[in-house]
């Protein structure tokens, strides 16, 4: 977990399309943070079917199949 403030944080789960334009990180404390996609172009250049193909690792980092880069929960905070 990432530790910030005294609080563990980690990602859930990671969803497309609510908002135009926007990324919806969902935390396991509860919140979701939705952030611009356009703060990470590797994001960014993934189509539809490529964004929905992500998964979470070890709760506080999250990657995409198509792309190599990793991201972590702070990553999202300091959007």
């Amino acid at each position: 977990m990432c530790k910030l403030k005294d609080t563990d944080l980690g990602i859930r789960k990671i969803a497309f399309g609510e908002k135009r334009g926007k990324m919806a990180v969902y935390l396991t404390d509860g919140r979701e943070v939705i952030v611009p996609i356009s703060q990470f172009p590797e994001i960014k250049r993934l189509n539809s079917a490529q964004r929905e193909d992500w998964m979470v690792l070890d709760d506080q980092f999250f990657t995409f199949d198509a792309i190599s880069k990793i991201y972590s929960v702070k990553d999202i905070l300091h959007a």
